[in-house]
């Protein structure tokens, strides 16, 4: 059996041509042995004939019912043969045939649990996000995007995965303060970016609300009881005050009112991190990324 390397998974629905560009990407990859793994979440125009006719060398689970990418990507971690995961979205592909044979170098530590791959939001601007500073220091980041980061399988089994009840967004960073608290660190990446062509349509309604509903239950979960109130206290008023400048404020009020809703279901489930995890991750969030040598766990 091929002893693969490098598993690079991705979760689709109804984008054909878009995952046929982004596998396209994969194959062109250069170095490691990577198994490719898509995960169909109910598709119904030809994604799974299009996968098994061009692309029969990849794994390809289909599923009749829909049930969200967070559930499908905590699935393909089940499915993955290797012991670093890359994910990537299904309008997304890899800029260069080196880009995970680059990311797969930067686990030179026994410290770091995923990488924060380098990309660009190509429908939005040039920027390049998550990229580390080029002078010879390694740094650390508070979180990673979805479609865009590196996991070491193991590590992601071990914590649990995402939070499969958070649905829609905020899922990665709740995952990577548990990360933190464990020890390990989000290393911000220097690989040749990712593009991803994120889709012009977006539901606002739906990302407000369950952005708002999100922040609330990342709090209850994991912000140390000494700091819980002075946090949920700025959390929801951040929240709502971004409703108003955004002209939506009664979806802002609803998703906060949500998120008290489902903390209270799952107030059992709260592991609050600790208190230097806490800072850390805080730190981290206000500066966008950090030398890891001002972190004391890290290990070269």
């Amino acid at each position: 059996m091929t002893a693969f390397q490098v598993s690079v998974v991705i979760t689709t629905k109804n984008r054909c041509s878009d995952l046929r560009t982004a596998l396209e990407s994969v194959r062109a990859q250069r170095g490691p042995v990577i198994e490719t793994i898509v995960v169909d979440d109910g598709s119904d125009d030809g994604t799974n004939e299009m996968v098994k006719t061009h692309f029969p060398d990849v794994r390809l689970e289909r599923r009749e019912r829909s049930a969200g990418y967070i559930s499908r990507r905590n699935e393909a971690a089940h499915l993955s043969r290797a012991p670093v995961i890359v994910s990537l979205d299904d309008d997304a592909i890899f800029s260069s045939p080196n880009t995970v044979a680059q990311t797969l170098a930067e686990f030179n530590s026994p410290t770091v649990g995923a990488v924060a791959i380098p990309f660009i939001n190509v429908n939005r601007s040039a920027v390049v996000c998550q990229r580390s500073p080029n002078d010879g220091r390694i740094y650390e980041m508070f979180a990673y995007i979805g479609t865009a980061h590196a996991v070491r399988r193991d590590l992601f089994l071990t914590l649990g995965g995402y939070r499969e009840f958070f649905f829609h967004q905020g899922e990665e960073m709740e995952f990577c303060i548990r990360l933190m608290d464990a020890g390990y660190v989000v290393r911000a990446g220097e690989a040749d970016p990712i593009h991803h062509f994120e889709s012009p349509k977006r539901v606002h309604s739906r990302m407000t609300i369950f952005g708002r509903r999100n922040d609330i239950l990342f709090t209850i979960l994991n912000v140390p009881t000494i700091d819980l109130p002075l946090h949920l206290a700025g959390t929801s008023y951040k929240g709502l005050a971004a409703g108003i400048r955004q002209g939506h404020p009664l979806w802002a009020v609803q998703g906060l009112l949500r998120g008290y809703a489902a903390a209270l279901g799952r107030l059992p489930m709260r592991k609050p991190v600790k208190r230097a995890t806490y800072k850390r991750f805080r730190a981290l969030k206000a500066a966008g990324m950090l030398p890891v040598e001002a972190d004391p766990k890290f290990e070269k």
